[in-house]
């Protein structure tokens, strides 16, 4: 009740509406997604100056919301908006050629809204729990899990390991530039003799120019690709009580998969769409219609990244570990906003926890009254080209980092790692690893220091406690992981084939 009466405050029901309805267009467009979005709008969060809890409500709002837009033009265009919504390409777009795209929409509404609404109680029957584990969690422990977070997701990132790993050490490099904090010297690091650099780089300069300016750079090598698609026709705009029906169970399975992928660091709602898809397909057995405009294989991934997407909020907020690029820019934000999410949060910011919490019930049913009633014209923004948008993306980044601090080596900063950012995107270099490692260096190297300091220099106190063999146990598997993984996405692609 307390997080409702922090969600229903009159400036974050509007935040929430405003977030949502951000957060569906910009899943409509490929090669924007959430954390372009959230990168580029936190420079004006800074100028409103608004409360963390409100700041937070809004990028939940904004990152959710992706999720049902993401749908839109998978189904309509079979132009997935994120990897995540690839696979309700495989039966929404199929549907629609058939003249059931309003059918398949509403299905993906539905579905998205059950899985997000059902996921919601998980989250607050779950995180308390996770909770509970505060007091015992010291430097040491504080470090293990850091270490266990970077192995994770670093693990899990698409491509080459090695590619990760050097995507990692890039984002840990940034992390060192500026005053040593913990030095009474004062000492300065990778400065280079750059009097601008004393102060370390801003992780919103690096963010826009890694992804908002690196997706301008990969648009302009690839001008010849920028067409623009017709939108199919979109008459009924309803399934039917059978199709409901015949989706409820499915939905409801894949809503428990989304969630517990989702609480996984590194997972996300890809593999968590993949692995619900591919369950439904087996339960409705070879005479079904999979693949050929089912409906169910719309509802089941759907439902399960949406139900993904809140389940990512547990690690993020109850043990300030990211478990995707766009919870790590999430995190990033927090922690410039004076706020460093972990075990403690549920009893030192419980507006922040349960408020968010509450406006999640909020925001989705804003998304099922935007999507349901609002398609047919929300589907006419998929016609706006990417020679239209892009220079507005242009116009927001440099605005956003120049408003920061009023300083020109922003700007080139920017530019220069949008041009990092583009190399490492045409050459398949990950950049979850690069963020998480920008975003946990310095909580690393703190909890690092202060640990040895805590125990005069003795290095055991990184595995004497429980907690701490538990985490180092999952980071050794989690190195092991992306071979199982490979093989388990290896079988579903042949059965989907």
């Amino acid at each position: 009740m307390h997080g409702f009466s922090v969600a229903f405050s009159g400036l974050n029901v509007l935040l929430i509406f405003i977030g949502c309805f951000l957060g569906t267009v910009i899943g409509m467009l490929p090669g924007i997604g959430p954390i372009n979005a959230i990168a580029i709008l936190f420079p004006i969060v800074l100028q409103f100056e608004l409360s963390p809890p409100s700041a937070l409500i809004f990028f939940a709002g904004i990152f959710y919301g992706s999720q049902y837009g993401n749908s839109i033009s998978s189904i309509l265009l079979n132009v997935p908006g994120t990897s995540s919504a690839a696979v309700t390409c495989i039966d929404g777009n199929p549907a629609a050629k058939q003249g059931r795209a309003g059918p398949a929409l509403s299905m993906s509404a539905v579905a998205s809204f059950s899985g997000g609404v059902l996921s919601i109680f998980l989250l607050i029957f779950f995180a308390p729990l996770l909770a509970k584990l505060a007091i015992d969690f010291g430097p040491a422990e504080y470090f293990v899990l850091m270490v266990c977070a970077f192995t994770a997701l670093t693990s899990f990132s698409t491509g080459s390991f090695i590619k990760a790993i050097f995507s990692a050490l890039i984002g840990l490099a940034i992390a060192t530039i500026g005053i040593d904090d913990l030095s009474f010297s004062g000492l300065r690091r990778f400065t280079f003799g750059i009097g601008e650099l004393g102060d370390g780089i801003d992780f919103i300069v690096v963010v826009i120019g890694v992804f908002a300016v690196g997706e301008l750079f990969i648009f302009l090598s690839e001008l010849s690709a920028d067409t623009v698609q017709s939108v199919a026709p979109l008459n009924k705009i309803l399934m039917t009580f059978k199709e409901l029906k015949a989706s409820v169970g499915g939905i409801l399975r894949s809503c428990i998969t989304g969630f517990v992928v989702g609480v996984l660091p590194g997972a996300g709602a890809t593999i968590a769409s993949f692995i619900a898809y591919s369950t439904e397909k087996k339960i409705a057995g070879a005479n079904s219609n999979f693949g050929n405009g089912d409906l169910r294989g719309v509802a089941a991934p759907e439902s399960a990244n949406n139900s993904s997407a809140v389940g990512s909020f547990i690690p993020l907020l109850v043990l300030g570990v990211p478990g995707s690029e766009t919870t790590a820019v999430m995190l990033a934000a927090l922690i410039t906003l004076g706020v460093t999410p972990g075990p403690t949060m549920l009893a030192d910011q419980p507006d922040m926890f349960w408020g968010v919490a509450a406006s999640m019930f909020l925001g989705n049913l804003v998304l099922i009254i935007l999507n349901l009633p609002m398609v047919k014209w929300l589907a006419k923004i998929l016609l706006v080209p990417r020679w239209i948008l892009m220079p507005l993306i242009a116009i927001l980044s440099i605005v956003g980092v120049y408003v920061l601090n009023g300083s020109e080596f922003d700007l080139i900063m920017m530019l220069v790692f949008g041009i990092l950012g583009f190399i490492m995107r045409k050459t398949g270099f990950p950049m979850a690893p690069l963020i998480l490692g920008l975003v946990l260096g310095g909580l690393i190297e703190v909890n690092f220091r202060r640990a040895l300091t805590y125990s005069y220099g003795d290095y055991s106190t990184f595995y004497e406690s429980p907690i701490s063999i538990g985490l180092w146990i999952i980071t050794i598997l989690s190195l092991a992981a992306p071979v199982i993984i490979k093989n388990i996405k290896r079988r579903i692609r042949r059965e989907l084939e």
